[in-house]
């Protein structure tokens, strides 16, 4: 059985946020495909007949497409147990992003390949901000024509004040979309398949090194070059992945690809799960104490309350960060109203 310190350091909790249509839902049914979670991926926007996402339950989010209530998901992974906060894009429903980004231990911010740092990002990347959290990018939509990534890396860094770390590198982008190249193993990470969205299944991946011959067929000879010619500019900065700076939210790990057809989900979701934090301390608000989340007595915060999920019935659930300790059914704990917007639980001393 595994021990308290065991399970703690195997947890990765981490909320989605972008833009209304930037595909976070989308990215986060590919996580579940990925992970065998779910045997075929839903789709947001998808006919009348089609499956529609896990994490869009509510009748008026699969008719319109749209998230409007944060979701929680979670799945095991190479060891790790995951927690996903999927949460609504749209401003009208905003509220229920800056509650639950509260129980977040680090943040993913989905770009619009095309459309770049839009609005509603930049108020949700605030509040990351005031929290000091890791923000990991992943550039969305690759499938379609997108903007020169060396573009939407320098926006991110002038509008947000964030500075970013390419951990892969597109290659082409619309139907010119091969995949992606990854910094760390040097290697390019090409997938078969014309470039049309697979909604539904995996697909499979064919991995060549860079300046290989056989490259060019791969991926094309003119995609091949320029490749070459980002990934040598790439190398010339000289900049380094920083770690530290990445735990304290001042470098922001950036991954290309394309959810809805599968590209660079993976490796996006192997390397965010390398350096993604293990949970931290939270500051109990009554005492301003921190508290560990190695220590033994329970501990944890509503976040948020769902009610009328069924229509048939008086139904009301609450979502609960775990601080520390280990919950157990049929505990008993203590309801702390701490302030007006935060509500403690306790085990009994």
């Amino acid at each position: 059985m595994a021990s308290l310190s065991d399970e703690i350091s195997s947890r990765r909790t981490f909320a989605i946020i972008s833009h209304p249509d930037a595909g976070k839902t989308t990215l986060t049914e590919k996580l579940l495909l990925y992970t065998g979670s779910i045997q075929t991926a839903g789709s947001v926007k998808g006919k009348s007949s089609a499956k529609h996402a896990v994490s869009d339950w509510m009748d008026i989010e699969k008719e319109r497409g749209i998230s409007v209530t944060s979701s929680v998901l979670q799945f095991t992974y190479n060891g790790a147990c995951v927690n996903i906060l999927d949460t609504p894009g749209h401003q009208d429903f905003s509220e229920d992003t800056y509650r639950t980004l509260m129980a977040a231990d680090a943040a993913v911010m989905v770009i619009d390949g095309a459309k770049g740092v839009e609005a509603q990002t930049k108020k949700l990347f605030k509040v990351c901000t005031l929290r000091h959290i890791p923000i990991f990018t992943f550039v969305n939509k690759l499938d379609h024509e997108a903007r020169d990534p060396f573009e939407l890396m320098e926006e991110i860094e002038n509008v947000l004040g964030i500075n970013t770390y390419p951990m892969n590198w597109p290659i082409g982008s619309g139907r010119n979309f091969r995949g992606v190249f990854d910094r760390q193993t040097r290697r390019v990470i090409a997938f078969e398949g014309d470039g049309h969205a697979n909604a539904t299944k995996k697909v499979a991946e064919v991995e060549a090194e860079l300046g290989d011959p056989a490259m060019d067929e791969l991926i094309g000879e003119e995609n091949h070059k320029n490749l070459m010619d980002d990934i040598e500019l790439l190398d010339g900065a000289g900049d380094e992945l920083d770690l530290d700076a990445v735990a304290c939210g001042k470098l922001s790990p950036a991954f290309f690809g394309s959810a809805l057809t599968n590209f660079g989900v993976e490796p996006f979701l192997k390397e965010f799960l390398r350096l993604a934090p293990t949970p931290r301390a939270y500051t109990d608000t009554l005492t301003s104490e921190p508290v560990a989340p190695a220590e033994n007595d329970f501990s944890g915060f509503v976040f948020k309350i769902q009610a009328n999920m069924d229509k048939n019935h008086r139904d009301r659930i609450a979502f609960v960060r775990i601080c520390s300790g280990k919950f157990e059914r049929g505990m008993d704990a203590f309801h702390v109203q701490a302030t007006a917007s935060s509500s403690w639980l306790r085990a009994p001393r």
